[in-house]
């Protein structure tokens, strides 16, 4: 069959295991020691399957049953946008109908070749704030240092670390003080070398930024990010400002609900790196803001928090377009989703060239979660 039909939709939600609990950020509380990833498995009538992250609901998933493959996706097109909810497993199944892995057929579709084994940079995004039950600031930078340390021992050689503890968990004074403690214990942690990122999750203002900046100005920051919420003049002031004290540090935003001139400010100079969630804009939509970040020497560093399958799919964008940065790296361990055929080392992701992204789902597993709380459509 050349253009074979949607058989059977599977749907259910993996759940995994983080190293250790993710705490509080700037303006939410403790974010758990598990992460969920809701996964789809298609099925064509020739019996070929392809799975991913997708948020399908019962009725989208059955009114798919019976199009053709063609309609959802192409090497040239992307995913259609009737194939949108189910994105990534098309995705997926399209490399395993070709023997390809998705960074090949994302390569054909940005129209480059890519040549030998895969790497993609990553960093630790998992320093959060889980010192807030500590009095003392030198405790509670020793706490975070060491948990970068472990990091380090994973393989990883960049991190991004949790700061905003004044906007809304400790005192405005004392909050932006630890934040500094803490920056500075963590640059010692990982060496002067090592990319180094802050994300503030909006919970700063202009005057706290300058502060903080100049407090930390020998910790060489890599990138802020979110440090408030997205404003151009306030961009502009921001940049101006480190400019004239030689202070090259990255603006990166973008994550969750972006303000819709994102792209006109990053391509004005206002924003360095553009941040959209993976999920929630898709492989297709990503490769063609890639285009034009590219276009402008714009970075692009997808945001993934919380999905497992989500680290793995963002290395298939890596060697693709020209200015990717890192991608953003979330340790868990998930029953039923088998990623061993990536691997972490000295700040890498080796990323195989097995046929779509290179997972395997555990079949028990997998048919556990869709017969608890998920469901099955078919022909």
């Amino acid at each position: 069959m050349n253009n074979p039909r949607i058989a059977s939709i599977e749907w259910g939600v993996l759940e995994g295991l983080r190293p250790r609990n993710a705490g509080c950020n700037s303006r939410l509380p403790d974010h758990g020691p598990t992460m969920r990833d809701a996964i789809a498995r298609v099925t064509l009538e020739d019996g070929t399957s392809g799975f991913g992250f997708s948020r399908v609901k019962q009725p989208q998933a059955e009114a798919l049953i019976g199009q053709r493959l063609d309609e959802l996706i192409s090497v040239e097109q992307g995913v259609t946008a009737a194939g949108l909810p189910i994105e990534f497993p098309l995705w997926d199944l399209l490399g395993q109908r070709t023997g390809k892995p998705v960074y090949a057929l994302a390569a054909e579709y940005y129209g480059k070749s890519l040549d030998g084994p895969q790497q993609a940079k990553c960093y630790d995004t998992t320093l959060y704030f889980d010192d807030l039950h500590i009095a003392s600031d030198e405790e509670a930078s020793q706490l975070i240092a060491e948990e970068a340390r472990q990091g380090w021992e994973r393989g990883h050689r960049a991190f991004k670390m949790k700061v905003g503890r004044g906007g809304l968990h400790m005192p405005l004074e004392a909050g932006t003080a630890r934040d500094i403690a803490v920056i500075h214990a963590v640059r010692d942690a990982v060496g002067p070398d090592a990319p180094l990122m802050v994300d503030a999750n909006n919970g700063w203002n202009v005057n706290l930024v300058k502060r903080v900046l100049t407090e930390t100005a020998d910790c060489h920051l890599f990138w802020l990010e979110e440090p408030f919420h997205e404003d151009p003049v306030l961009y502009g002031h921001l940049q101006n400002w480190m400019r004239e004290r030689g202070l090259l540090v990255l603006l990166a935003d973008g994550e969750g609900h972006a303000a819709a001139p994102l792209l006109d400010w990053a391509q004005a100079g206002a924003i360095d790196v553009i941040q959209y969630d993976l999920r929630d804009i898709g492989l297709t939509k990503w490769l063609k803001v890639g285009q034009k970040l590219d276009s402008w020497s714009v970075r692009s560093a997808p945001h993934n928090y919380g999905s497992n399958f989500g680290n793995h799919a963002s290395c298939h964008l890596s060697g693709v377009i020209e200015h990717f940065t890192f991608v953003e790296w979330d340790h868990a361990d998930t029953p039923g989703l088998d990623t061993s055929a990536y691997s972490l080392s000295e700040g890498q992701i080796n990323v195989p060239d097995a046929p779509g992204f290179g997972l395997a789902l555990d079949d028990a597993i997998f048919q556990l979660v869709v017969q608890r709380d998920g469901y099955q459509v078919s022909a």
